[in-house]
């Protein structure tokens, strides 16, 4: 109080005494419990009084103490989870990778040529197939002598396909649709018109060992027997240098030394230009041939009898000298390194594929695979179903299927291709097998490989002498690859959608393109497109398909059978595919893993679709292809191991619906 209040007679001042107070409403111990029950909006006081009571007490620490334990079970029932569970597939691993060769793809600008922005008017195509990955053929700057594969510049956009910002803008679009692009890369040559070789041939001390060459005589430019890929010397007379440069494909397209520590540094760059840029993989082209023996001695003939001078094509000769050489596989392992940096960023790994083909020696292909140890390739292109057309039989495709996943490492990820800028499409060679090897490819373990155009069953073109293209074609039309390059076929409309201002594309479009096309065929259910579309989607969908056992169950001169299942899971899937010349009807009472009864999911003879059969008589005809889908607590692998294979054991726990180690 003020002074003057205090000093003022007439103010009567009671002095509070704060404890008396307490004390006057603390109630006795008798009455504790006769009082109201905590209520809301309480004083602190009443609330203090109440919480030091022990039912209140032990109930909250039996409560804090509960939490506590819960948490612990859920941190370590979260670390249980993660350290039992298999390893999350890739997005290569996710989808089939689908090639396209851009001069075929989509003409934007109305010259007859495919380009980058036909390209970015196409991305939905690949939403509406379920396709994440695509390969993009080669777009570099380009003299064109080989399409694309003779680059003058790694560096650019040839002006046919667009621009750098065509390319930038593409790339963007992509990578918002979820979409991957994996881009070309080819190492082992260059143009002739490339800088590099105009520096070599001219003597420039720093680029003068960039080529591989020699002394020879120009008379006779031929310093031991080596022959190119498209036939006759490896070897051309450079009249500037005076010397002869190693060339294994095209004259145009001569061999770069990676021998020379600068040449290696050159590639590495250009690696790191397209990953800065954003690209998601390289598909590496004829790595085989990168390095050949220093010493230039003359390759064995296959027929020793035959006289030298006749020694003119690639399959006259033993190539112990000029493929698959010493420090190759180091050299891909430093690129793999290289990308796996780029790899860091979440979601973003970069994927490397290696194209070799290596025949009958195919332990060399599988070399390509990474190791537990060292990483090189993801997977190396499996091309042993392309001699499909060799044979349609049960027994052949099954040799073929085999071939690869009896010799690819333990754990590692098979491929297939069946088609490719190279070789004659499916719907030529094999044409009334095409949706069962579709309905192979994509319910094989592994990433299938589709060529453009082959989701809607596109054939070879039939061209003349005078409409050849391709280079390899020029002296001999049945050597050309052009058949196999026809435009795209998008619609029944000009063009077949392929180029809507051009009279003349700059190769003829198949006249089948009125009713094989992508807008006719998306209204027909029972359509190659429509089939490959739902395949597509069911294998991503079916854990069974994407992950699970592959056994083989049943082969025949007809048929070929096999099963995939997953542990932990009831739910299984048996395809039964007939590449005979007719009907067959296929028995499979004794696999006692089957149930008696079948329900086809689908048929590419879309009136079977859904019928009821039995195990003892399956019958399909010729190039029909069965996927039925049943239920069974038995597993096959678990009595036929020598049959199976899986990448990744896993199994399915369906309480908690999450795949875990097994």
């Amino acid at each position: 109080l003020s002074t003057s209040v205090q000093n003022d007679p007439s103010i009567q001042v009671t002095k509070f005494d704060s404890e008396d107070a307490c004390n006057s409403i603390k109630p006795d111990a008798d009455e504790v419990y006769s009082q109201l029950k905590p209520y809301a909006g309480m004083p602190k006081e009443v609330l203090l009084l109440y919480s030091s009571q022990a039912r209140y007490k032990v109930l909250r620490e039996v409560l804090f103490w509960l939490t506590v334990a819960c948490t612990l079970v859920l941190i370590a029932l979260t670390i249980t989870v993660i350290a039992l569970s298999p390893r999350c597939l890739s997005w290569w691993q996710m989808s089939p990778v689908y090639q396209i060769y851009p001069r075929s793809f989509k003409d934007s600008d109305g010259d007859g040529v495919g380009d980058l922005k036909g390209i970015l008017q196409q991305l939905d195509h690949f939403q509406y197939l379920n396709i994440k990955s695509i390969w993009v053929s080669p777009f570099y700057r380009s003299p064109m002598k080989d399409f694309g594969y003779d680059v003058e510049d790694f560096r650019d956009i040839d002006p046919l396909f667009g621009t750098m910002q065509d390319f930038e803008e593409l790339l963007t679009e992509m990578h918002k649709r979820d979409l991957k692009l994996i881009m070309d890369f080819i190492p082992n040559h260059t143009s002739d018109k490339h800088r590099w070789f105009n520096l070599s041939r001219s003597g420039d001390p720093h680029y003068r060992d960039y080529y591989v060459w020699t002394d020879c005589n120009a008379s006779n430019p031929k310093p031991n027997n080596w022959v190119s890929i498209f036939g006759n010397s490896s070897w051309s007379y450079d009249e500037v240098r005076k010397q002869c440069y190693y060339h294994q494909f095209l004259k145009e397209q001569p061999d770069l030394n990676f021998r020379n520590p600068d040449v290696r540094k050159e590639i590495s760059d250009l690696i790191h230009f397209w990953l800065k840029k954003g690209v998601d993989g390289f598909r590496m082209d004829a790595v085989k041939h990168i390095f050949e023996a220093e010493h230039l001695r003359d390759e064995q003939q296959v027929d020793p009898n035959k006289p030298p001078e006749e020694i003119t094509t690639e399959w006259d000769l033993y190539h112990d000298f000029t493929t698959t050489q010493i420090g190759l596989h180091d050299l891909l392992r430093e690129w793999r390194a290289e990308m796996d940096v780029y790899s860091r960023e979440p979601g973003r790994y970069r994927f490397l594929v290696i194209e070799s083909y290596d025949y009958h020696e195919i332990e060399k292909t599988m070399m390509y695979y990474s190791t537990p140890l060292v990483k090189e390739g993801d997977f190396p292109f499996n091309f042993y179903l392309l001699d499909l057309p060799q044979n349609t039989s049960g027994f052949w495709v099954k040799h073929l299927v085999d071939l690869w996943m009896s010799n690819m490492p333990k754990g590692q990820w098979p491929n297939w291709v069946v088609g490719n800028h190279d070789r004659a499409r499916i719907g030529t060679s094999v044409a009334p097998y095409v949706r069962a090897i579709n309905m192979m490819l994509l319910t094989l373990p592994g990433t299938a490989t589709t060529y453009y155009g082959e989701e809607i069953g596109m054939q070879n073109i039939n061209i003349t002498q005078d409409q050849v293209q391709d280079p390899a074609g020029r002296y001999n039309v049945s050597l050309s690859r052009d058949p196999q390059r026809s435009p795209m076929q998008w619609s029944d409309g000009v063009n077949a959608g392929f180029s809507l201002q051009s009279n003349a594309t700059w190769l003829p479009v198949h006249p089948d393109y009125k009713t094989v096309n992508v807008e006719v065929q998306k209204k027909n259910e029972s359509s190659v497109l429509a089939q490959y579309r739902s395949l597509n989607s069911l294998r991503e969908s079916e854990l069974p398909l994407h992950r699970g056992w592959f056994c083989y169950v049943h082969t025949d001169a007809s048929v070929f059978s096999y099963l995939r299942e997953l542990d932990g899971l009831n739910r299984a899937f048996l395809i039964v595919l007939n590449f005979g010349k007719e009907a067959a009807v296929t028995d499979l009472s004794a696999v006692n893993e089957l149930p008696s009864q079948l329900s086809v999911l689908m048929s590419t003879v879309h009136e079977n679709t859904g019928k009821s059969v039995s195990k003892s008589q399956i019958r399909t005809e010729a190039g029909e292809g069965l996927l039925i889908r049943f239920n069974s607590n038995k597993k096959f692998n678990q009595n036929h191991q020598e049959q199976c294979y899986i990448s990744e054991k896993a199994c399915y726990l369906g309480a908690m619906d999450i795949l875990y180690k097994c």
